[in-house]
């Protein structure tokens, strides 16, 4: 950035960007589903029309990640497809019927999971040495979740769920907004030290891959299908609401401290704890969904199977596609966990929701949880943790 731009203002706009894009997040996971119960969609459906946003994570962010990395203009990159994420997303307040409305979010997804990698690059560059201070700049995307699912649960309830593209439609613009204020990051690219396929190649960087795999697909069962399965066991939408709030309170406490906790733990070790804590968390949701106060300590936990795993996940990415290569790692990053990950996950859920019981579900993201921990005690290497630049 210019030498006389102030880095306050230029963190404040990177924040404004994470506030809007996951307070459009917080509009559309906890209660999207709940819209499509509305109008009558079975779980399978429901499982299969959320798969959809997901799956098109494992394309979109490689694609638009390749075009950032060989042409420089990621931020380009990144206006373009907010603009395109909110033009299409439109589209849903006139079409209705199971196949419209899987063209629409299939077209609107494409776009809008194409924009978080690679900004996230964006920032990491903008950040340079001191990456490890990502945290106090994402955990403005945890605030406009918060506030969205806190407001958004009681405005439902009273004026109908029919509203909810419309909310959702107004903060894909704002995320569009957003973009036009942030600055193009001028600084020196450092040159690569192995080419991206010698970089996946690497027996940790698969593994770490399989492991963050894994652990979105556990999360599966929770983006789906958590609001219907807390509304059958008698919680009021905006008690559901502050529970999804409560979850990303926690996670705001990890991002302030994981500049301190990454060059003291390693990201290795905290993302092993991470992947423990989410497989507790999926069976304390599979047994205990009866018992307010256990709800609110499996929501609490989410500080740990999201915030504590991303933050680690995130910076463990950066270090290992460094340079050039840091689009492509982020959008691989994203595309094979939240992307194919996420989408495996939705479309199990649904199927398992349907043959066998909800509470099943849950089951299996415990599992699956515990099988990603397993992956990296064996196979990612301790002496690659990747500790943070002080």
């Amino acid at each position: 950035m210019p030498a006389n731009y102030p880095a306050g203002l230029l963190h404040a706009r990177l924040a404004g960007f994470y506030f809007f894009y996951f307070a459009s997040i917080g509009a559309f996971l906890p209660f999207f589903g709940l819209y499509l119960e509305a109008l009558s969609f079975t779980p399978k459906a429901i499982g299969e029309l959320m798969a959809v946003t997901m799956a098109t994570k494992i394309v979109a962010p490689m694609v638009w990640g390749w075009i950032a990395d060989h042409t420089g203009r990621r931020l380009r990159i990144v206006r373009i497809a907010s603009l395109l994420a909110a033009a299409t997303f439109s589209a849903l307040l006139v079409v209705a019927g199971y196949w419209w409305i899987l063209a629409v979010l299939a077209c609107f997804s494409f776009f809008w999971n194409a924009a978080l990698p690679q900004f996230e690059a964006t920032t990491l560059d903008h950040l340079g040495e001191g990456a490890h201070r990502y945290g106090r700049i994402r955990l403005w995307g945890s605030i406009g979740f918060i506030i969205t699912v806190a407001l958004l649960g009681p405005a439902l309830e009273r004026f109908g769920i029919d509203w909810l593209p419309v909310v959702i439609l107004v903060l894909l613009v704002a995320i569009w907004i957003a973009t036009l204020l942030v600055t193009k990051h001028t600084g020196l690219t450092h040159p690569n030290a192995a080419s991206f396929g010698n970089t996946l190649r690497q027996p940790t960087v698969i593994a770490l891959l399989v492991a963050c795999f894994l652990l979105q697909a556990s999360h599966g069962p929770y983006y789906t299908f958590f609001s219907i399965y807390m509304e059958d066991y008698g919680y009021t939408r905006s008690l559901i609401g502050e529970l999804w709030a409560l979850g990303v309170v926690a996670e705001i406490g990890v991002f302030l401290y994981m500049s301190r906790w990454l060059p003291r733990f390693g990201a290795r070790k905290l993302l092993l704890i991470a992947l423990n804590i989410a497989a507790l968390r999926w069976l304390l949701i599979a047994t205990c969904a009866e018992y307010l106060p256990v709800m609110l300590l499996a929501q609490t936990l989410h500080a740990g199977s999201f915030g504590l795993y991303h933050a680690a996940a995130i910076h463990m990415i950066s270090q290992l596609f460094p340079g050039q290569l840091q689009g492509r790692g982020q959008a691989l990053y994203s595309g094979l966990s939240f992307g194919l990950g996420g989408a495996v996950g939705s479309l199990m859920s649904g199927y398992i929701w349907s043959a066998a019981t909800p509470q099943c579900s849950f089951v299996m993201g415990a599992v699956l949880a515990a099988a990603g921990a397993l992956v990296v005690w064996q196979y990612v290497r301790p002496s690659l943790s990747l500790r943070a630049q002080p």
